[in-house]
């Protein structure tokens, strides 16, 4: 299991970013917190789209990911 947590000032990213994680299989724990359960290959998908989408982000934005197996 991996609890996504963000911290993403824009609105507008901010509302991209959960739409991709959710739509990959996320589920909302709070506002800006979510839970993966998932098998790894789309855990590892996931991951890479974060990565990726990471580029955009401003200097005060943030993403954690914890595993917790």
């Amino acid at each position: 299991m991996i609890i996504i947590s963000y911290d993403i000032s824009d609105d507008r990213k901010r509302n991209r970013f959960a739409k991709m994680i959710t739509k990959h299989g996320a589920i909302r724990l709070q506002f800006s917190v979510y839970e993966l359960r998932n098998t790894q290959r789309i855990t590892d998908n996931l991951i890479t789209l974060i990565e990726s989408f990471a580029r955009h982000f401003d200097a005060s934005d943030s993403v954690m990911l914890f595993d917790v197996n």
